[in-house]
């Protein structure tokens, strides 16, 4: 299993340089590329794939207005154009929009090093061009015997910089299975409620380092662009939101981490988050939430310990439906917490839809219903969807 440990190092003076120097060449490079591919197919006609652009990486190191890309490692330039030919593959395929050029303030700075351009001895990372390994902070030890295959180095929008390493770590296993399954329903008052009944409270990070951002932001609005200064507000600001990320990510991670641990079925809603971010009162609240995030750290997890993990339809009408009887109540507006069915039952809002999404996540496991998401079903309810991880034979 290919598995990347991330962590953060100090470089020197030199090594910054020289790291800042890459990041330029590899952003030039995946631009000039990028650029001849589009004119080779809207003026010419013609398909430029990575063997050609791979030769114009060659001449455009000989002349004399490009000649600085010779000056650094030739492996990230060649591994952006790699990355090039990916882009370009998803887009064909429709999985992504058209390859969009690199912004020098915008884009992620990075670059790719693969075995023939860095040494690992004994713990020690020394990458190519550079006489000194890196200072890494080792937060946490690799796997015993590993060999990082690919090596990435970046430096976030906070000035931070991070490594990460690519291995084949043998170490992850299937956890035993469990005789559990539990429904998950994600919200803005309480995080996660499961169909157990517990609740899982939202710490609003963005919340709590509000007064703090907004003081950032206001002095960097008082800076003369193009100046120093500006620059230097800049990168408190990024620091802030570098924070709360830090933070968010560190509590996703241990929420997904326990769940995956204790249950073997998990059943998940599927949340048009991009659409419902629209909403300019809820927006912030939604995208402090990280509950994206927390369907992709639960499903990596869940195909790394052999847990499944079930999507219920956006149209299933959770909230609504009497987890006791099956009747279907008319309306279900966002401030009614708690409701009455005809039957008698006295429903929570949100654990009774838990308990409604594990239920048409378990239909789905015994009869397969709704592989694909029905909008106007029989009796009016919209099916599920089922997706189980892939594991290898």
């Amino acid at each position: 299993m290919k598995r990347a440990f991330r962590y953060r190092f100090y470089p020197s003076e030199a090594q910054a340089v020289e790291l800042s120097r890459t990041f330029g060449c590899v952003r030039k490079v995946y631009n000039l590329a990028l650029q001849a591919r589009a004119e080779g197919w809207t003026q010419r006609g013609e398909r430029v794939g990575y063997a050609a652009t791979s030769a114009l990486l060659t001449a455009w190191k000989r002349t004399e207005e490009l000649a600085f890309l010779a000056e650094v490692s030739a492996v990230p330039l060649q591994q952006t154009l790699r990355h090039l030919q990916t882009a370009f593959g998803n887009f064909f395929a429709r999985r992504a929009r058209f390859p969009r050029f690199k912004s020098r303030k915008k884009s992620r700075a990075s670059a790719e090093y693969t075995r023939s351009a860095f040494r690992w001895r004994d713990g020690v990372l020394t990458l190519a061009k550079m006489s000194e390994p890196l200072d890494i902070c080792w937060s946490r030890p690799l796997p015993e015997g590993v060999m990082p295959s690919t090596v990435t180095v970046s430096r976030d929008s906070a000035g931070r910089w991070f490594v990460s390493l690519l291995c084949d770590d043998l170490s992850v296993t299937p956890l035993p299975m469990v005789d559990s399954a539990v429904g998950v329903d994600v919200g803005l008052d309480q995080l996660l409620v499961l169909s157990t009944g517990e609740k899982i409270g939202n710490p609003r990070h963005e919340r709590r380092d509000r007064a703090a951002l907004a003081k950032a932001q206001r002095a960097l609005c008082r800076k003369q662009k193009g100046s120093n200064n500006r620059a230097k507000a800049r990168v408190e600001v990024a620091r802030v939101h570098a924070r709360i990320a830090d933070r968010r990510t560190d509590f996703l991670h241990k929420v997904t981490t326990r769940l995956v641990r204790e249950t073997q079925t998990l059943v998940i809603e599927d949340l048009a988050v991009s659409n419902m971010v629209g909403n300019r009162r809820l927006a912030r609240a939604i995208g402090d939430a990280g509950w994206r995030q927390f369907r992709q750290l639960l499903e990596y997890k869940a195909d790394w310990y052999g847990r499944d993990v079930i999507v219920v339809d956006r149209w299933f009408p959770s909230s609504k439906l009497c987890s006791a009887c099956g009747a279907l109540a008319a309306a279900m507006p966002l401030h009614v917490r708690t409701w009455t069915c005809g039957c008698g039952a006295t429903h929570d809002r949100d654990v009774n839809a838990a308990r409604n999404i594990l239920t048409a996540g378990l239909a789905v496991t015994v009869c397969g219903a709704g592989v694909r998401p029905q909008r106007n079903p029989p009796g009016g309810q919209s099916a599920t969807k089922q997706k189980t991880p892939r594991r290898e034979p």
